[in-house]
């Protein structure tokens, strides 16, 4: 199969929102997206809040390049223990008849070299529980590790609203 993997630019909005509500539908959480072209022009393009690779069916010579058929979606964070960046993949996520051809190892391999580049003593995600295919390829293809001694915790919306209480 061939693809290639390049990074995102404002026109692939509606790209990437279709990637997103994909891999929302495979999460059984469609309900929950949020994120509309617009927002995503705003905050990866804009402000650069975030960061987005896409992968394409075909050459990256061709005419069109193709169905977009992944996204690796990633932001950077800092490490207080080492003193440098880290960045984090927030989504990764590649359409099923696209699976199992080395485009999860495309994707790592380019986040590789953006963590390379930006000096990052670290890369992090977090992976659902029951994904076990998910979890396979981390540690039987990549060596990462799972952090089962960290638990996650977020807020959102009025929580996060809630905040200003505690002053």
């Amino acid at each position: 199969m061939s693809f290639h993997i390049r990074p995102a630019v404002s026109e692939d909005a509606d790209h990437i929102i279709a990637l997103i509500k994909d891999l929302a539908t495979y999460e059984k959480s469609l309900d929950r997206v949020q994120a509309t072209p617009e927002l995503i022009r705003k905050n990866l393009f804009e402000n650069s809040y975030a960061h987005a690779l896409l992968a394409f069916e075909g050459s990256a010579d061709a005419p069109n390049p193709g169905q977009a058929i992944g996204l690796a979606l990633y932001f950077f964070n800092f490490s207080t223990w080492t003193g440098k960046p880290g960045l984090y993949l927030e989504d990764l996520y590649v359409k099923p008849d696209f699976r199992a051809n080395g485009l999860g190892k495309a994707f790592f391999a380019e986040l590789g070299k953006v963590a390379q580049e930006k000096d990052c003593a670290r890369m992090d995600w977090a992976v659902l529980d029951w994904n076990q295919p998910s979890i396979d390829f981390y540690e039987k293809k990549l060596g990462a590790t799972a952090m089962s001694e960290w638990i996650g915790m977020r807020l959102e919306g009025e929580g996060i609203g809630n905040l200003q209480r505690l002053k």
